[in-house]
């Protein structure tokens, strides 16, 4: 689905602060409380939207440390078989198929370095795995959900 100018707007607003009501962004816009309704059910219905939440601070839930661990895999080891074994790890957040020497980059968060050590011991001992390398985020310099302008392009 394209968005439109307005929608993008409508997005942007959201993104920016998705507990802002109808009527809040409909007079940022320039659009009825109604008229911004109906326009978010549809970019909900279509899969533009993909839902509502919170953004949490990871270390008040204790998570903090974070690291990213590159995987390297035995030969035709598709994509998602790769997606299916890290989903079983809570602490992976992300992962992706990566272009360079590694077949997949992995995301995690954990209580701490030791624990980031099991996790990335247990995923190395998935049977695809041949070797891994990892890194420890020391801070975050930027850390925003979407695009630095709202939303892209």
């Amino acid at each position: 689905m394209e968005l439109d100018a307005l929608d993008r707007a409508i997005v942007g607003a959201l993104v920016e602060d998705a507990r802002s009501t109808y009527a809040e962004i409909g007079q940022r816009i320039g659009l009825s409380a109604p008229a911004v309704k109906r326009r978010v059910d549809r970019l909900l219905s279509t899969g533009a939207i993909t839902g509502f939440t919170a953004r949490v601070d990871p270390s008040a839930l204790g998570w903090t440390t974070e690291a990213y661990v590159e995987l390297f895999c035995r030969g035709k080891t598709s994509p998602a078989e790769i997606g299916a074994a890290v989903a079983r790890h809570p602490e992976v957040i992300s992962a992706c198929t990566i272009t360079g020497e590694a077949d997949a980059l992995l995301h995690i968060r954990a209580t701490d370095v030791r624990h980031v050590e099991q996790v990335i011991e247990r995923v190395a001992a998935e049977p695809f795995v041949v070797r891994t390398k990892s890194v420890i985020v020391l801070s975050r310099l930027i850390d925003t959900p979407h695009a630095r302008n709202g939303i892209a392009p």
